[in-house]
């Protein structure tokens, strides 16, 4: 069985030492119509997800994230330095929608082989549909 000190060491790897870095900015309202509706994107192992954000009312939302192999988590979030954390999964706006092209987002998802209990980062881009 894995000790818990090698699984943090780990997840602290496949994200990276920036993401352990806490932010110094302040939680501030943002605009619901940049984050609110139904996030898609696919992966590299051509797995689909879809996160859909409802409710946002200054800077909190309700988030359900579903994938392709089964896997569904719905939470309260709050919304940071343009992302947020639903589990092991975070969403950072990329690219604010205009007249012809819809928003973007990156999602990093870390996922744990259940076989090797190791672990690593799937990142892929998604787009917004309202």
């Amino acid at each position: 069985m894995t000790d818990i000190a090698s699984i943090l060491s780990a997840n602290y790897k496949a994200i990276g030492a920036s993401a352990a870095v806490p932010s110094k900015t302040k939680y501030v309202a943002v605009d619901p119509k940049l984050y609110q509706g139904t996030w898609s994107g696919t992966y590299a192992n051509k797995k689909t997800f879809k996160i859909t954000v409802t409710n946002v009312s200054g800077f909190r939302a309700q988030v359900r994230y579903q994938s392709s192999d089964g896997t569904s988590k719905y939470q309260s979030v709050l919304i940071k330095d343009h992302s947020f954390r639903v589990g092991d999964t975070k969403l950072t706006l990329t690219k604010l929608a205009t007249a012809t092209t819809a928003a973007t987002a990156q999602v990093k998802n870390v996922v744990t082989d259940p076989a090797t209990g190791s672990t690593f980062l799937d990142t892929a881009v998604a787009t917004l549909s309202n």
